[in-house]
């Protein structure tokens, strides 16, 4: 399979952008900063942050809320920069008949 040097360049750049992706930090808080959650444009989870000052041990159905709305919304934050970065690279790659 013969690629042109576009593609490959386009390759490339496709990589690397997926490697920045790594050092794109999102950070969400719930529960008035009970719980902070930060998540990374690869969509891992880099940290979690507990506020003992803030969690009432009697209510541990909230904090498990806070805990699934922090990270839902902290993946959401992070898919949606990782779709901005990616999505011109994936419509260059598509355009240049790769097949993505």
């Amino acid at each position: 399979m013969g690629q042109t040097m576009d593609q490959m360049k386009l390759l490339n750049e496709l990589r690397k952008t997926q490697k920045s992706l790594k050092n794109e930090i999102v950070e969400v808080e719930a529960g008035d900063g009970a719980v902070v959650i930060q998540i990374t444009g690869e969509l891992k989870i880099k940290k979690v942050e507990l506020d003992p000052e803030k969690i009432d041990l009697d209510d541990i159905h909230e904090l498990e809320r806070w805990i699934e709305n922090a990270m839902r919304d902290g993946y959401a934050k992070a898919q949606e920069i990782a779709t901005d970065k990616m999505k011109p690279l994936m419509g260059a790659l598509g355009n240049s008949g790769l097949g993505f």
